[in-house]
């Protein structure tokens, strides 16, 4: 009779969040919906599948919810043993976090089953739809962002890098997005996430950041390849105090050398190509001679000559009294760390 009064724990958006840092995020919903957008670190353990549920939603619409009902356990009834047998394989602590769309039917059925079982169950208040809100809302508010600037070839990402590992609170934008940002931004990169999935690791960033304390970002434009960067956020990256690096060309020639010098000619070619029109028909074809050639160092120096133009522009459009300006003579990634944190 003991089994009559299971009921999990039921919490709300930031308590989920916080606590489920230390369990397993377990998203009911279907393959489509995680594909979509899901809670960063949740693994997709469905319910139904994207055909299954089409079939029960209609039938709801049509017969109501006692006939939807009776389908879906249907459904669900064969797949029973293989939820709690996953589950297994993945929980460390016995602790699990579970969440559907808007915290309805789908987790508490899962939910009833993994207590029943004996896992420490924790619903999401609201499910998905109650996160999404939550991940809209972090780009609202205020933050003290610090931007690295600094023309292509400025080992910004590297910096950034280095600048976590001085102690400084810092977000790559280009890893969340899967781009660099540029024509060559999706070389060695996997493929760009949905823009809802972009948002939510984004917002999960900010969440676990020191609102008092400094946050660095890379200037980027307003898109990352294909994804926006949301309009709260980037509006207050546009008059945030930015820090430009100022390396000699050839400086920069040498290190995008050595970078791209790793992909194949086709993929360079390729890159290249997008940016034709920008470069105008005679650079684009002198870069693509060179590279035919096996001459990276010219091909750079071509493309390095467009961007720097475009990076020039973008930066004339801040305030003058926001962007200062650091020259270096050499890429030296830990000096320049180093000088980044003094200036603060």
């Amino acid at each position: 009779m003991r089994y009559l009064h299971i009921m999990p724990t039921t919490l709300d958006i930031e308590k989920f969040i916080e606590q489920s840092a230390n369990g397993l995020i377990i998203d009911v919903r279907t393959p489509k919906e995680f594909e979509q957008g899901h809670i960063s670190g949740a693994v997709n353990i469905p319910l139904f599948t994207n055909e299954e549920r089409v079939i029960v939603g209609t039938l709801y619409k049509q017969q109501g919810k006692q006939p939807a009902i009776l389908k879906g356990l249907e459904f669900v009834g064969p797949k029973m043993t293989a939820i709690i047998t996953k589950v297994k394989e993945l929980t460390k602590n016995n602790s699990i976090y579970i969440h559907c769309w808007r915290g309805g039917m789908r987790s508490g059925s899962v939910a009833w089953l993994l207590e029943l079982y004996g896992f420490k169950v924790h619903v999401l208040k609201g499910g998905y739809k109650s996160f999404r809100n939550f991940a809209l809302s972090t780009f609202a508010k205020e933050y003290k962002l610090l931007i690295l600037g600094g023309k292509t070839g400025s080992g910004k990402t590297e910096i950034l890098t280095k600048l976590t590992e001085f102690g400084q609170q810092v977000i790559d934008l280009e890893k969340i997005a899967s781009h660099k940002g540029s024509a060559f931004g999706s070389l060695g990169e996997k493929n760009q996430p949905s823009q809802e999935q972009f948002e939510n690791e984004l917002a999960i960033l900010l969440n676990l950041t020191d609102i008092l304390k400094p946050i660095w970002l890379e200037d980027e434009s307003r898109l990352i390849g294909n994804k926006v960067i949301p309009t709260k956020l980037w509006e207050q990256m546009r008059i945030a105090k930015t820090f430009c690096i100022d390396l000699p060309f050839e400086e920069r020639v040498n290190y995008l050398t050595k970078e791209y010098g790793k992909f194949t000619i086709d993929q360079l070619k390729e890159s290249i190509t997008k940016i034709t029109k920008r470069l105008g028909h005679l650079q684009a074809k002198n870069a693509l001679d060179a590279l035919a050639e096996n001459d990276l160092k010219t091909t750079c120096r071509i493309c390095l000559g467009y961007y720097d133009k475009s990076y020039n522009f973008g930066v004339e459009q801040r305030e003058k009294l926001s962007v200062k300006h650091i020259n270096f003579d050499t890429l030296d990634i830990d000096f320049i760390a180093n000088e980044l944190i003094k200036q603060l």
